[in-house]
């Protein structure tokens, strides 16, 4: 998706870990600089956020900060968009478009994803950077430009230009500073403070008087995980847990980390009968070890019941408890419940009188 922005509505970047105060002292030191930079991360540490700062402390800062993603487009339309091009210049033509960095004249370009862009596109891409001058696609006429360019990708590039799948000129004309944004995982300290502010956020959103916070077990769940979707991830993982709250006045207790787990732990109703080549033999059946009939689905299934009973009892018939002994998450729990006939407030109650409840 193409996305285009012309105003500073930035938010500052949140965190106190020196890995991350560091970075940002690096972005500020070096804003002021009319120097093309490159910003590497992982996804979801907030290339763009950064890139957004870079503007905004520099001498550009009320000018045009216009935002390119190089990995959603493909080689023809990237150039279209970059340099833009003259009417009848190929099929569809059929207007001038102006290029990116015409509306990013005196101010500042953000192409994302560049590792992705083709060898040509990186040849047109430096003479700009070096000369400030171009040409539209199917026009003649030399344009001149003033712009800034802020790079961005997780790409490996120095490997990358010396294999060839990236110019080594260019590199060096983008790369006059590197700005290394941190992942989440190493800088531990800011997760409870990212993880308090998008639950405020999201608090507000819903129209909610109060966050009462995060119980205990909520906030360890959240330092032990990885993060590998970094401060992105973090912020789907505390919105979508608030969100689901049922007892909004307590501690947020439950962390949603996965939202397929409750899908992946569903069993299908029908499942296709597996293929079985013809000349397989039949499985020969084999005499039940217990002597009463049941077969080893059944076994299974009256022990997953037995599980879910004692844990009913144990819990006092709380099912959020019983979910917490079981190491299930509640939706999950709710979901056994019905497969083995127990969520009705009837077979319960059953339980509960000690009378045999029916599947």
């Amino acid at each position: 998706m193409v996305e285009l922005a012309e105003s500073f509505d930035v938010p500052t970047p949140i965190g106190q870990a020196p890995s991350f105060l560091a970075m940002l002292d690096h972005v500020s030191r070096l804003a002021p600089l009319d120097r093309s930079v490159l910003v590497i991360g992982e996804r979801g540490t907030g290339k763009e956020l950064i890139a957004a700062r870079l503007a905004l402390l520099s001498g550009r800062w009320d000018k045009p900060l216009i935002k390119l993603n190089c990995a959603a487009l493909s080689e023809s339309l990237l150039d279209s968009e970059l340099f833009g091009h003259e009417a009848g210049s190929f099929t569809g033509a059929q207007r001038r478009r102006l290029s990116r960095f015409e509306r990013a004249n005196h101010g500042t370009l953000f192409l994302d994803e560049i590792a992705t862009a083709s060898l040509a596109v990186q040849e047109k891409l430096l003479r700009v950077i070096e000369y400030g001058s171009f040409e539209r696609v199917g026009g003649n006429e030399t344009i001149e430009v003033d712009v800034r360019v802020v790079g961005a990708t997780n790409a490996d590039l120095p490997a990358m230009a010396a294999k060839g799948t990236f110019r080594a000129d260019l590199l060096d004309r983008l790369a006059f500073d590197v700005v290394a944004i941190p992942p989440l995982r190493d800088r531990p300290t800011d997760i409870p403070i990212l993880a308090e502010h998008f639950a405020r956020r999201m608090t507000a959103e819903l129209d909610r008087k109060l966050f009462a916070g995060f119980a205990p077990g909520a906030l360890r769940t959240l330092m032990n995980h990885d993060w590998p979707g970094n401060v992105r991830e973090l912020r789907n993982v505390i919105e979508r847990s608030v969100y689901r709250m049922e007892r909004t006045e307590r501690p947020l207790d439950e962390i949603i980390l996965d939202p397929f787990r409750a899908v992946r732990s569903m069993r299908p109703l029908t499942a296709p009968a597996p293929s079985v080549p013809e000349a397989a033999a039949a499985p020969v059946a084999r005499p039940d070890p217990s002597g009463d009939g049941e077969t080893f689905t059944d076994r299974v299934r009256n022990f997953e019941r037995r599980m879910l009973e004692d844990a009913l009892m144990d819990a006092q018939f709380s099912q959020r408890r019983a979910a917490e002994i079981l190491g299930l998450t509640y939706y999950q729990f709710r979901h056994h419940l019905r497969l083995h006939g127990l969520a009705d407030k009837r077979a319960r109650a059953a339980l509960g009188s000690g009378q045999p409840s029916q599947i």
